[in-house]
């Protein structure tokens, strides 16, 4: 149920990301899902991808700093008070939401909610219980 992350690590410098964008293309490796965060001096660069083994080889061949996280993919109706229901019932669950960042699916029927939690098994679990459908790393690497 656990999804592969990569993480990289990123000089905050012009170039850098299309660095990163580029080996992955020649790789012909498809970004599925990512969230970049930055700082003054370094950035941190999630990504879902098609082909995590490949991307993560080819990054590292050619110096980045990658590494690997577990998240959760969470489908959810793309409509008012989605996420909101989610974290509600998280917050009574007492499962903090370390970061997340979401995409809306082609058919545009739901939203796919990435989410990394301080307690990944409890908050998969929790979610099940309550009829949300958890999307397994195998399908969500081909969405």
């Amino acid at each position: 149920m656990k999804v592969d992350q990569l993480s990289i690590f990123l000089e905050n410098r012009a170039g850098r990301l299309a660095e990163v964008t580029k080996i992955l293309h020649e790789a012909g490796v498809n970004i599925r899902a990512l969230s970049l965060a930055d700082t003054s001096d370094f950035g941190i660069l999630r990504l879902i991808v098609s082909d995590f083994k490949t991307a993560k080889a080819r990054l590292k061949e050619n110096g980045f700093t990658v590494g690997r996280t577990s998240v959760v993919a969470v489908e959810v109706k793309d409509e008012p008070g989605g996420l909101h229901q989610i974290l509600s019932m998280l917050q009574d669950a007492d499962i903090n939401v370390e970061y997340m960042y979401a995409f809306v699916t082609q058919s545009g029927d739901s939203a796919v909610l990435i989410f990394r939690f301080d307690r990944t098994d409890q908050g998969i679990e929790m979610l099940l219980k309550k009829g949300f459908t958890i999307i397994p790393g195998e399908k969500l690497y081909t969405l």
